[in-house]
């Protein structure tokens, strides 16, 4: 590609308008929010979710906003179902464009308790589907030579601990990270771009029922210490991050991990927050 098929690229912008993005995770409050915000940018949305939740609920809003959209259910812990997913896709809508790796699953115990059935989940989701969507997306594109946009919902926990029983969680973040720069590397010329959002903790239904207890409340305050920005993000917080990089406007970004944090990572553990 020539650096002036570059400059039409990014002149298209976060317009997404005839592109088709797969989001798993839809029916949770960071994908119903991925599949809206995309929606508001042009795109057509498969919302993506395990067959026990309303996946056509999510689908069912995007098309009373306007959007067109269809509802696919798949256990991702399954390597069968993410192929099975991209084919689904692509017969529905003819294309596929962007795919956010957004499903995550933490299974939470102190690295002495936990099970090795639970990290076989929280790797086979968090990391191995991803790739393997990945894999079959790229696949799909190729044949209709056309570009690839994925963006895969990390989290802190991979570039830093958080204790309290999140270390399998944490592990499967790392690898995801990496293989986000992997993917990035080996596909670039394909015209594949990977990259990755990195959250802080998101608000939501969880840190609520938290807030009811003392010992949560506490819990939450060490939480909040940690977060320059002073509060937990919004799941609509992402949907620019994850925009900008599914979208042209991005079309010379991949490999890139971004902290969607309040500063998070950026903070020293002895550090203060402010001048003080």
């Amino acid at each position: 590609m020539a650096a002036d098929d570059g400059r039409a690229l990014a002149e298209r912008g976060f317009d997404l308008t005839g592109r088709v993005a797969l989001v798993t995770g839809a029916t949770g409050g960071i994908g119903r929010a991925l599949c809206h915000g995309l929606a508001r940018h042009g795109a057509a949305i498969v919302a993506v979710d395990h067959p026990a939740t309303d996946a056509e609920a999510v689908a069912g809003e995007l098309r009373a906003a306007g959007a067109e959209a269809v509802a696919l259910h798949g256990d991702l812990a399954d390597p069968a179902v993410p192929e099975r997913l991209v084919a689904d896709a692509v017969a529905r809508l003819g294309r596929l464009d962007v795919l956010v790796n957004n499903a995550g699953v933490n299974n939470k115990a102190p690295l002495g308790e936990n099970e090795p059935v639970a990290w076989h989940e929280m790797l086979a989701v968090n990391v191995l589907a991803a790739f393997l969507l990945a894999r079959a997306a790229a696949a799909a594109q190729r044949e209709r030579g056309l570009p690839l946009s994925v963006v895969n919902v990390s989290s802190v926990a991979g570039s830093s601990a958080l204790g309290r029983g999140n270390a399998g969680f944490g592990v499967s973040k790392a690898g995801l990270q990496e293989l986000t720069r992997e993917l990035a590397v080996e596909w670039a010329a394909a015209g594949v771009r990977v990259n990755a959002v990195q959250p802080c903790q998101v608000d939501g239904p969880a840190f609520d029922r938290l807030a009811e207890s003392e010992d949560g409340r506490a819990l939450i305050a060490d939480m909040l210490r940690g977060i320059p920005a002073g509060r937990f993000a919004a799941p609509e917080e992402l949907v620019g991050p994850v925009v900008f990089l599914a979208s042209d406007a991005a079309s010379m970004v991949t490999g890139a991990v971004l902290p969607v944090d309040g500063g998070n990572l950026a903070l020293n553990p002895g550090g203060t927050i402010g001048a003080a």
